[in-house]
Protein backbone atom coordinates (compact mmCIF):
# COMPACT_ATOMS: atom_id res chain seq x y z
CA UNK A 1 0.00 0.00 0.00
CA UNK A 2 1.45 3.11 -1.12
CA UNK A 3 2.15 5.96 1.74
CA UNK A 4 -0.57 8.60 2.07
CA UNK A 5 0.46 11.99 0.50
CA UNK A 6 2.18 14.27 2.30
CA UNK A 7 2.21 18.08 2.04
CA UNK A 8 5.35 19.95 0.98
CA UNK A 9 7.03 21.58 3.95
CA UNK A 10 6.45 25.54 4.06
CA UNK A 11 10.28 26.98 4.73
CA UNK A 12 10.63 30.70 5.91
CA UNK A 13 13.73 32.67 5.45
CA UNK A 14 15.02 36.14 5.41
CA UNK A 15 14.68 37.53 2.05
CA UNK A 16 18.27 38.80 0.61
CA UNK A 17 16.50 42.42 -0.27
CA UNK A 18 20.36 43.40 -1.18
CA UNK A 19 20.32 40.64 -4.07
CA UNK A 20 18.92 42.50 -7.07
CA UNK A 21 17.51 39.13 -8.82
CA UNK A 22 15.98 38.34 -5.14
CA UNK A 23 14.12 41.85 -5.30
CA UNK A 24 12.76 41.13 -8.90
CA UNK A 25 11.28 37.73 -8.13
CA UNK A 26 10.09 39.71 -4.95
CA UNK A 27 7.79 42.43 -7.35
CA UNK A 28 7.32 39.58 -9.42
CA UNK A 29 5.29 37.56 -6.54
CA UNK A 30 3.69 41.00 -5.17
CA UNK A 31 2.18 41.70 -8.73
CA UNK A 32 1.13 38.35 -9.50
CA UNK A 33 -0.99 38.43 -6.20
CA UNK A 34 -1.80 41.74 -6.76
CA UNK A 35 -0.44 43.53 -3.41
CA UNK A 36 -0.47 46.73 -2.67
CA UNK A 37 2.37 49.77 -2.94
CA UNK A 38 3.49 48.81 0.25
CA UNK A 39 4.42 45.21 -0.50
CA UNK A 40 6.75 46.17 -3.05
CA UNK A 41 10.90 46.28 -2.38
CA UNK A 42 10.93 49.39 -4.04
CA UNK A 43 8.94 51.08 -1.20
CA UNK A 44 11.45 48.96 1.72
CA UNK A 45 14.07 50.55 -0.10
CA UNK A 46 13.07 54.43 -0.24
CA UNK A 47 11.79 53.76 3.73
CA UNK A 48 15.52 52.60 4.52
CA UNK A 49 17.46 55.55 2.57
CA UNK A 50 14.86 57.78 4.05
CA UNK A 51 14.33 57.07 7.54
CA UNK A 52 17.51 54.88 8.57
CA UNK A 53 15.09 52.32 9.54
CA UNK A 54 16.61 48.90 8.54
CA UNK A 55 14.51 46.94 5.75
CA UNK A 56 13.61 43.30 5.79
CA UNK A 57 11.45 41.07 5.03
CA UNK A 58 10.28 36.93 5.39
CA UNK A 59 9.81 34.53 2.08
CA UNK A 60 7.69 31.68 2.40
CA UNK A 61 8.80 28.70 -0.16
CA UNK A 62 7.47 24.99 -1.15
CA UNK A 63 9.78 23.09 -3.48
CA UNK A 64 12.10 26.53 -4.11
CA UNK A 65 9.08 28.53 -5.11
CA UNK A 66 7.62 31.33 -3.79
CA UNK A 67 4.39 31.19 -1.93
CA UNK A 68 4.29 34.30 0.48
CA UNK A 69 5.55 37.31 1.34
CA UNK A 70 6.27 39.67 4.22
CA UNK A 71 7.78 42.76 4.09
CA UNK A 72 9.31 44.83 6.74
CA UNK A 73 10.37 47.79 8.50
CA UNK A 74 12.88 47.19 11.97
CA UNK A 75 11.56 50.35 13.60
CA UNK A 76 14.12 51.78 16.78
CA UNK A 77 12.85 54.66 18.60
CA UNK A 78 13.79 55.66 22.00
CA UNK A 79 10.77 57.37 22.72
CA UNK A 80 8.35 54.87 20.65
CA UNK A 81 10.17 51.37 21.62
CA UNK A 82 11.24 48.41 19.16
CA UNK A 83 8.67 47.25 16.70
CA UNK A 84 8.74 45.48 13.34
CA UNK A 85 6.30 46.97 11.17
CA UNK A 86 4.32 45.89 8.20
CA UNK A 87 4.72 48.19 6.22
CA UNK A 88 6.53 50.83 7.74
CA UNK A 89 5.67 54.52 6.73
CA UNK A 90 2.60 52.87 5.19
CA UNK A 91 -0.90 52.30 5.48
CA UNK A 92 -0.85 49.18 3.97
CA UNK A 93 1.17 45.92 3.65
CA UNK A 94 1.34 42.92 6.16
CA UNK A 95 1.68 38.95 4.92
CA UNK A 96 0.79 38.27 1.21
CA UNK A 97 0.38 34.56 0.76
CA UNK A 98 -0.73 31.90 -1.44
CA UNK A 99 -2.80 30.15 0.88
CA UNK A 100 -3.59 29.91 4.62
CA UNK A 101 -0.33 27.24 5.53
CA UNK A 102 1.94 30.44 3.83
CA UNK A 103 0.22 33.07 6.08
CA UNK A 104 0.37 31.05 8.88
CA UNK A 105 4.31 29.97 8.25
CA UNK A 106 4.97 33.76 7.85
CA UNK A 107 2.80 35.04 11.00
CA UNK A 108 4.89 32.18 13.01
CA UNK A 109 8.51 32.96 12.10
CA UNK A 110 7.63 36.75 12.62
CA UNK A 111 6.72 36.38 16.05
CA UNK A 112 10.05 34.54 16.44
CA UNK A 113 12.52 37.29 14.64
CA UNK A 114 10.28 39.83 16.86
CA UNK A 115 11.78 38.02 20.08
CA UNK A 116 15.33 37.54 18.34
CA UNK A 117 15.37 41.23 17.83
CA UNK A 118 13.87 42.50 21.11
CA UNK A 119 10.80 44.00 19.31
CA UNK A 120 7.93 43.64 21.72
CA UNK A 121 5.59 44.71 19.16
CA UNK A 122 4.81 43.13 15.72
CA UNK A 123 2.05 45.38 13.59
CA UNK A 124 0.47 44.16 10.17
CA UNK A 125 -1.37 47.36 8.35
CA UNK A 126 -3.26 44.38 6.58
CA UNK A 127 -2.99 41.24 4.74
CA UNK A 128 -3.71 38.19 5.83
CA UNK A 129 -4.75 38.07 10.06
CA UNK A 130 -3.22 35.59 12.38
CA UNK A 131 -5.61 33.54 14.45
CA UNK A 132 -4.13 34.70 18.43
CA UNK A 133 -3.19 38.06 16.96
CA UNK A 134 -5.25 41.10 18.44
CA UNK A 135 -7.05 42.40 15.62
CA UNK A 136 -9.35 45.34 14.77
CA UNK A 137 -11.35 46.59 12.28
CA UNK A 138 -13.18 49.37 13.50
CA UNK A 139 -10.10 52.00 14.34
CA UNK A 140 -9.64 52.84 9.97
CA UNK A 141 -11.55 53.05 7.35
CA UNK A 142 -10.03 53.10 3.63
CA UNK A 143 -11.78 55.32 0.71
CA UNK A 144 -11.73 54.14 -3.25
CA UNK A 145 -13.08 54.64 -6.09
CA UNK A 146 -13.31 54.16 -9.88
CA UNK A 147 -12.35 57.32 -11.42
CA UNK A 148 -15.15 58.56 -14.29
CA UNK A 149 -14.94 58.99 -17.98
CA UNK A 150 -14.54 62.35 -18.20
CA UNK A 151 -13.81 65.43 -16.21
CA UNK A 152 -17.67 66.44 -16.07
CA UNK A 153 -18.64 63.11 -15.28
CA UNK A 154 -15.83 63.06 -12.51
CA UNK A 155 -17.32 66.42 -11.18
CA UNK A 156 -20.81 65.11 -10.94
CA UNK A 157 -19.68 62.15 -9.00
CA UNK A 158 -18.52 64.45 -5.89
CA UNK A 159 -21.58 64.74 -3.53
CA UNK A 160 -23.67 68.05 -4.29
CA UNK A 161 -22.14 70.51 -1.24
CA UNK A 162 -18.85 69.51 -1.75
CA UNK A 163 -18.96 69.90 -5.67
CA UNK A 164 -20.04 73.08 -5.19
CA UNK A 165 -16.67 73.87 -3.27
CA UNK A 166 -15.02 72.41 -6.18
CA UNK A 167 -16.72 74.28 -8.89
CA UNK A 168 -15.96 77.46 -7.01
CA UNK A 169 -12.07 76.58 -6.61
CA UNK A 170 -12.01 76.12 -10.19
CA UNK A 171 -12.81 79.62 -10.61
CA UNK A 172 -10.40 80.65 -8.16
CA UNK A 173 -7.11 82.41 -9.22
CA UNK A 174 -5.26 79.39 -8.61
CA UNK A 175 -2.36 77.58 -10.36
CA UNK A 176 -1.84 73.82 -10.76
CA UNK A 177 1.53 72.65 -11.93
CA UNK A 178 2.56 68.78 -11.75
CA UNK A 179 6.49 67.36 -11.89
CA UNK A 180 8.73 65.88 -9.75
CA UNK A 181 11.99 68.14 -9.77
CA UNK A 182 13.38 69.77 -6.99
CA UNK A 183 11.35 73.03 -7.18
CA UNK A 184 8.28 70.41 -6.61
CA UNK A 185 10.02 68.53 -3.86
CA UNK A 186 10.97 71.46 -2.31
CA UNK A 187 7.30 73.58 -2.54
CA UNK A 188 5.80 70.10 -1.32
CA UNK A 189 7.90 69.73 1.65
CA UNK A 190 7.41 73.10 2.83
CA UNK A 191 3.38 72.99 2.60
CA UNK A 192 3.40 69.58 3.96
CA UNK A 193 5.59 70.38 6.93
CA UNK A 194 3.49 73.05 7.82
CA UNK A 195 0.72 71.48 7.75
CA UNK A 196 1.45 68.85 9.88
CA UNK A 197 2.49 71.03 12.40
CA UNK A 198 -0.75 73.02 12.67
CA UNK A 199 -2.51 69.07 12.97
CA UNK A 200 0.30 68.86 16.12
CA UNK A 201 2.10 66.23 14.26
CA UNK A 202 6.39 65.92 13.66
CA UNK A 203 7.14 66.18 9.93
CA UNK A 204 8.90 63.25 8.25
CA UNK A 205 12.15 63.38 6.84
CA UNK A 206 12.04 65.22 3.69
CA UNK A 207 14.73 62.64 2.55
CA UNK A 208 12.01 60.05 2.75
CA UNK A 209 10.05 61.63 0.13
CA UNK A 210 12.95 62.02 -1.78
CA UNK A 211 13.69 58.59 -1.73
CA UNK A 212 9.94 57.42 -2.65
CA UNK A 213 9.91 59.62 -5.72
CA UNK A 214 13.71 58.45 -6.56
CA UNK A 215 12.16 54.79 -6.48
CA UNK A 216 8.84 54.08 -7.31
CA UNK A 217 6.48 56.00 -9.87
CA UNK A 218 5.13 59.34 -8.35
CA UNK A 219 4.68 63.08 -8.84
CA UNK A 220 3.90 65.81 -7.21
CA UNK A 221 0.87 68.20 -7.98
CA UNK A 222 0.78 71.69 -6.10
CA UNK A 223 -1.82 74.38 -6.11
CA UNK A 224 -0.07 77.94 -6.10
CA UNK A 225 -1.76 81.39 -5.49
CA UNK A 226 -0.08 84.29 -6.56
CA UNK A 227 2.59 82.11 -7.39
CA UNK A 228 2.84 80.74 -3.94
CA UNK A 229 2.12 77.06 -3.25
CA UNK A 230 -1.08 76.65 -1.37
CA UNK A 231 -1.88 73.15 -1.19
CA UNK A 232 0.23 69.99 -2.61
CA UNK A 233 0.05 66.43 -2.43
CA UNK A 234 2.91 63.53 -3.13
CA UNK A 235 0.94 60.23 -4.98
CA UNK A 236 2.18 57.34 -5.89
CA UNK A 237 0.70 55.29 -9.16
CA UNK A 238 0.39 51.36 -9.08
CA UNK A 239 -1.67 48.71 -10.38
CA UNK A 240 -3.81 51.52 -11.93
CA UNK A 241 -4.39 52.85 -9.02
CA UNK A 242 -3.31 56.69 -7.53
CA UNK A 243 -2.28 56.74 -4.45
CA UNK A 244 -2.62 60.23 -3.41
CA UNK A 245 -0.04 60.20 -0.03
CA UNK A 246 1.67 63.09 1.55
CA UNK A 247 -0.25 65.90 1.02
CA UNK A 248 -1.60 68.74 2.99
CA UNK A 249 -2.41 72.80 2.93
CA UNK A 250 -1.52 75.93 4.56
CA UNK A 251 -3.69 77.77 7.27
CA UNK A 252 -4.54 80.23 4.02
CA UNK A 253 -6.02 76.69 2.00
CA UNK A 254 -8.89 76.35 3.39
CA UNK A 255 -10.16 79.74 2.17
CA UNK A 256 -9.03 79.28 -0.93
CA UNK A 257 -10.29 76.15 -1.57
CA UNK A 258 -6.94 74.76 -2.57
CA UNK A 259 -7.02 71.58 -1.46
CA UNK A 260 -10.45 71.16 -3.48
CA UNK A 261 -8.58 72.41 -6.64
CA UNK A 262 -5.64 70.13 -5.44
CA UNK A 263 -7.53 66.73 -5.28
CA UNK A 264 -10.03 67.13 -8.07
CA UNK A 265 -7.08 67.81 -10.48
CA UNK A 266 -5.25 64.93 -9.10
CA UNK A 267 -8.27 62.54 -10.61
CA UNK A 268 -8.09 64.06 -13.95
CA UNK A 269 -4.42 64.33 -13.93
CA UNK A 270 -4.69 60.46 -12.93
CA UNK A 271 -7.39 59.35 -15.57
CA UNK A 272 -5.14 61.01 -18.08
CA UNK A 273 -2.41 59.11 -17.78
CA UNK A 274 -4.40 55.70 -17.66
CA UNK A 275 -5.77 55.14 -14.29
CA UNK A 276 -8.72 53.75 -13.16
CA UNK A 277 -8.60 53.95 -9.80
CA UNK A 278 -8.48 56.90 -7.18
CA UNK A 279 -7.56 55.68 -3.84
CA UNK A 280 -7.93 58.22 -0.89
CA UNK A 281 -6.47 56.47 1.72
CA UNK A 282 -7.17 55.70 5.07
CA UNK A 283 -8.83 57.99 7.91
CA UNK A 284 -9.44 57.83 11.76
CA UNK A 285 -13.38 55.99 11.57
CA UNK A 286 -15.71 58.76 12.81
CA UNK A 287 -12.86 61.45 11.91
CA UNK A 288 -13.63 64.97 9.85
CA UNK A 289 -11.28 63.83 7.55
CA UNK A 290 -12.95 60.44 6.49
CA UNK A 291 -16.31 62.50 6.49
CA UNK A 292 -14.40 65.13 3.97
CA UNK A 293 -13.86 62.17 1.87
CA UNK A 294 -17.13 60.61 1.84
CA UNK A 295 -18.48 63.94 0.51
CA UNK A 296 -15.94 63.40 -2.51
CA UNK A 297 -18.43 60.41 -3.02
CA UNK A 298 -16.49 57.68 -1.37
CA UNK A 299 -17.59 54.91 0.93
CA UNK A 300 -15.56 53.87 3.58
CA UNK A 301 -14.36 50.37 4.07
CA UNK A 302 -13.08 48.99 7.28
CA UNK A 303 -8.97 48.60 7.29
CA UNK A 304 -8.31 45.54 9.54
CA UNK A 305 -5.11 45.55 11.16
CA UNK A 306 -3.08 42.81 13.22
CA UNK A 307 -0.49 43.15 16.12
CA UNK A 308 1.38 40.87 18.27
CA UNK A 309 2.60 42.02 21.27
CA UNK A 310 6.04 40.03 23.28
CA UNK A 311 4.90 37.84 26.41
CA UNK A 312 5.67 40.08 29.14
CA UNK A 313 5.99 43.29 27.14
CA UNK A 314 3.48 46.16 26.71
CA UNK A 315 2.29 47.28 23.07
CA UNK A 316 3.61 50.25 22.18
CA UNK A 317 1.81 53.43 22.01
CA UNK A 318 1.47 55.30 18.44
CA UNK A 319 -2.08 56.56 18.56
CA UNK A 320 -2.55 60.06 18.15
CA UNK A 321 -5.93 60.03 20.23
CA UNK A 322 -4.37 58.04 23.21
CA UNK A 323 -4.35 60.49 25.54
CA UNK A 324 -1.01 59.92 26.83
CA UNK A 325 -0.52 62.34 23.75
CA UNK A 326 -3.26 64.97 23.98
CA UNK A 327 -1.28 67.48 25.25
CA UNK A 328 1.94 67.16 23.24
CA UNK A 329 -0.27 67.51 20.37
CA UNK A 330 -1.48 70.20 21.58
CA UNK A 331 2.32 72.09 22.38
CA UNK A 332 3.18 70.95 19.01
CA UNK A 333 0.97 73.01 17.48
CA UNK A 334 2.18 75.85 19.01
CA UNK A 335 5.95 75.40 18.09
CA UNK A 336 7.52 77.76 15.75
CA UNK A 337 7.70 76.18 12.12
CA UNK A 338 11.25 76.16 12.05
CA UNK A 339 11.62 74.40 15.27
CA UNK A 340 9.15 72.08 14.84
CA UNK A 341 10.92 71.03 11.32
CA UNK A 342 14.07 70.88 13.00
CA UNK A 343 12.80 68.74 15.71
CA UNK A 344 10.22 66.60 13.81
CA UNK A 345 12.08 64.88 11.37
CA UNK A 346 14.11 62.81 14.39
CA UNK A 347 11.02 61.88 16.13
CA UNK A 348 8.82 60.75 13.24
CA UNK A 349 11.19 58.52 11.69
CA UNK A 350 10.90 56.39 15.10
CA UNK A 351 6.76 56.05 14.72
CA UNK A 352 6.66 53.92 11.40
Amino acid sequence: MNAPFAPAATTVSLADLRDASESVRIERFVAEQRGALFHRPAWLRAVERGTGQQTLGLVAERHGSLVGWLPLSEIHSPIFGRALVSSGFAVGGGILAEDDRGAVALARAVEELAQRRSCATVELRGGALPAGWDVRDDAHVGFVADLAADDEAQLLAVQRKQRAEVRKSLQGDLEVRIGRDEADRAAHYAVYAESVRNLGTPVFPRALFDAALDELDGDVLTVLHAGQPAASVLSFYHSGTVLPYWGGGIFAARALRANERMYFELMLHARRRGCLRFDFGRSKAGSGPAAYKKNWGFEPQPLAYASWTAPGTARRDIDPNSDAYSAKIALWKRLPLALANRLGPPIARGLG
